[in-house]
């Protein structure tokens, strides 16, 4: 049985916030075992911790949005990947905003920041979920789909097609999470021109 890991040290990274505009500081620290990834607002009262967890997720429009009644961390999705790939469990994020900062658009900086400071391995066993069967969601509206098949390995194939000559048709495939860091983590967040204006009106993209 796989061991579960934590980070070996602290490391923080600072930036801008996509949506907000903030100038932003984030530290992950090392976590017990069996604590999973949760997020410290350390900018607010009591300083409210909010767990990294799919049944958190509050808004899903142009980043992931967690929160726990009125406390909400947006654009989160970069770093729990580059978490995941690197085989980390249990980590606590420290953040003085409302969002990560999305640094270079990628999750590259926060893949080289884990690599720098390694990992610790941990006396529990990793927690698994085994996906016995097919697992189907479609978005009615935007045409979006995922589906999830049973498998030995996580792998992941994605297919695109944008209304535009500039970018139709697309595929990309990651065949083991190994390959996350080289193949994955430097693609970057882009937006259409055409969505500018509307992503203002929804006090988005500062």
């Amino acid at each position: 049985m796989q061991k579960q890991n934590t980070l070996a040290t602290s490391f923080s990274l600072q930036g801008k916030g996509l949506h907000t505009g903030l100038d932003i500081q984030i530290t992950f620290n090392p976590a017990p075992e069996n604590h999973g990834y949760k997020i410290k607002r350390v900018d607010l009262p009591d300083q409210p911790v909010i767990d990294a967890v799919a049944e958190n997720v509050m808004n899903m429009q142009r980043g992931t949005v967690v929160g726990k009644k009125d406390v909400l961390v947006g654009t989160i999705e970069h770093a729990m990947a580059a978490l995941y790939a690197a085989g980390v469990d249990n980590c606590l994020i420290e953040v003085n905003a409302p969002e990560f900062p999305i640094l270079d658009g990628s999750a590259i900086q926060y893949v080289e920041a884990i690599q720098k400071v390694g990992l610790q391995e941990q006396n529990a066993t990793k927690d698994y979920y085994i996906v016995k069967h097919k697992i189907e969601v479609k978005d009615e509206e935007s045409g979006a789909s995922i589906v999830i098949l049973p498998d030995d390995n996580f792998s992941v194939n994605v297919l695109i097609s944008f209304n535009s000559p500039v970018l139709t048709n697309q595929y990309a495939t990651m065949n083991h999470v190994s390959e996350f860091a080289s193949e994955i983590a430097a693609s970057r967040t882009f937006v259409f021109v055409r969505e500018i204006e509307m992503l203002l009106q929804n006090n988005l993209i500062k």
